[in-house]
């Protein structure tokens, strides 16, 4: 479903973020990348995401080159994309239900299928009773969970969550992370960074560690050996 072909990322003027990563991720798959604060997960996640370029190398989304996708096309790659970030990037302006809504809003979905899909999603997070609530009026645990719902109202093929656990308690961690393993399980891949050595020993899936942008170690099952 994706590769990354040798790929390096190099920052302006001399910053190296990735460093020479070739690996695949199937289909379907639950991945964890982690790495130390500055180790190239976030940098890895962009270029999924078609947010930078390789400075050499390649990445590949269903088979496609994503630096090589036209600007007009971007948006169809990132629509089958959904990304949850530490800190929620929620619009505190509108309630839960607004802010699940908009994502369907920009992408000019009918009013219907916003009223059917919205409960739905919000239904699959535990939020349905907090659909008319501001962020400012639920838990950080709530606000995660309604980052996770808009990344998932448009049916993406792959969640990438970049450090989704790393601003909660330990409850709020373990109901996020169960959650992602809901939606794994459901089809979707995910693609879940982290640095937290604990949910990686619990969790027991694929896990990539970076370390100073480079790929070291590629297990199959959990291990953060830095």
């Amino acid at each position: 479903m994706i590769e990354f072909q040798n790929v390096t990322k190099i920052y302006p003027p001399s910053t190296i973020a990735l460093e020479d990563a070739s690996f695949k991720i199937k289909e379907g798959e639950f991945l964890l990348i982690v790495g130390r604060s500055g180790a190239g997960k976030t940098t890895l996640l962009k270029l999924i995401l078609a947010q930078e370029k390789p400075t050499r190398g390649r990445v590949f989304f269903e088979e496609k080159e994503v630096s090589k996708i036209k600007q007009g096309q971007l948006p169809f790659l990132r629509r089958k994309i959904g990304a949850v970030f530490q800190d929620y990037k929620l619009l505190e302006s509108k309630t839960v239900y607004e802010n699940v809504a908009f994502a369907l809003e920009v992408m000019e979905a009918e009013d219907k299928e916003i009223s059917t899909d919205v409960p739905k999603i919000l239904d699959i997070v535990g939020l349905r009773d907090k659909a008319n609530n501001f962020p400012r009026q639920i838990s950080a645990g709530e606000r995660q969970r309604a980052a996770i719902a808009r990344a998932l109202i448009h049916r993406p093929k792959i969640i990438l969550a970049d450090e989704p656990t790393g601003n909660l308690d330990p409850y709020n961690a373990s109901e996020i992370i169960r959650l992602l393993q809901k939606i794994n399980e459901l089809g979707t891949t995910v693609i879940l960074t982290t640095h937290n050595k604990e949910l990686i020993k619990k969790l027991k899936k694929r896990t990539i560690t970076l370390e100073n942008g480079k790929l070291i170690r590629d297990d199959e099952e959990g291990k953060f050996i830095l």
